[in-house]
């Protein structure tokens, strides 16, 4: 059965049988990180099944489920947790981003979301992972969160903007300026 009607009053319950109210900084993380993966599912849903970003997203979303495992777990019961975290995830994605970027044009500017359909979901994609890393660092500081989940939560959201820019420019859609990063505007 689907339902079970123990949530009817507030509560929900986590790893290893403890009931905490639904809106308790532990539910929300792994909620946005959740809402994450099924954002990211969208996106995959956009693209055809040869593409070769739909297998990097796949394994993302499969270390999703093992990062929202640990998270929904309290620290001193994630031992008698089975789910393991990739140790090199963070480490993929930046090897991801690099590859990406060599191929990229910089543009040095802040753009505006959009573009394609592919472009503009992996833009929401980063914007909830952002959300996520924050609740994920609300979260630690009551309750240790693996170092390496929170490291890769950050790699992700870069990750989805360079995907975003990647598939603009594969598609030959100019992006939308807003305005020079400041770096750039400053006068030498």
């Amino acid at each position: 059965m689907i339902y079970t009607k123990t949530g009817d009053k507030g509560t929900t319950g986590i790893f290893g049988g403890e009931r905490v109210p639904k809106d308790d900084i532990r539910v929300e993380a792994y909620g946005t990180m959740d809402e994450l993966n099924a954002a990211i599912g969208a996106v995959r849903a956009f693209m055809s099944e040869d593409d070769a970003r739909q297998q990097v997203l796949h394994e993302i979303q499969y270390n999703m489920m093992m990062a929202m495992s640990l998270v929904a777990t309290p620290s001193g019961k994630r031992s008698d947790n089975p789910n393991v975290f990739s140790a090199d995830a963070s480490a993929k994605c930046e090897h991801l981003m690099d590859e990406i970027l060599r191929q990229t044009e910089d543009n040095g500017y802040f753009i505006l979301p959009g573009g394609t359909l592919i472009s503009s979901h992996l833009q929401l994609a980063r914007t909830v992972a952002r959300r996520a890393e924050r609740r994920l660092w609300t979260l630690h500081q009551t309750d240790e969160v693996p170092a390496e989940i929170l490291r890769w939560m950050n790699r992700l959201s870069d990750l989805f903007f360079v995907m975003a820019r990647q598939e603009m420019q594969m598609q030959g859609w100019t992006e939308e300026k807003w305005q020079k990063f400041a770096y750039k505007r400053k006068q030498k």
